[in-house]
């Protein structure tokens, strides 16, 4: 089976800023991501959790795309205009897809 170079793209951001994050992933083109709740984690300021939590204004989430790595540049750029402002990490990664038409 014939595998295809590819970028994965990984997105931690504040749960109240997802609906602007996808705005700008589709004004980058970016046909498909994945949204996953974020439950906990350590960062700088350290340990936290959305335990004990009322509303999504606390929590994080990840946001995974699959992209073909000519569009990468494209993504970054547009992605750095909401994560330079807010509490967020993107992380880059090389990897291999099934099927590249469908990214």
């Amino acid at each position: 089976m014939q595998m295809h170079d590819a970028k994965r793209v990984e997105i931690m951001i504040e749960a109240v800023m997802e609906r602007r994050l996808t705005e700008l992933l589709e004004a980058a083109e970016v046909t498909g991501y994945t949204i996953l709740p974020v439950s906990g984690g350590s960062g700088r300021s350290g340990l936290w959790s959305r335990e004990g939590q009322v509303s999504r204004a606390g929590g994080m989430i990840a946001v995974v795309c699959l992209i073909r790595p000519e569009r990468l540049e494209k993504l970054l750029e547009t992605v750095f205009e909401v994560v330079d402002r807010h509490i967020g990490v993107v992380s880059v990664s090389d990897t291999k897809v099934l099927r590249a038409e469908r990214f």
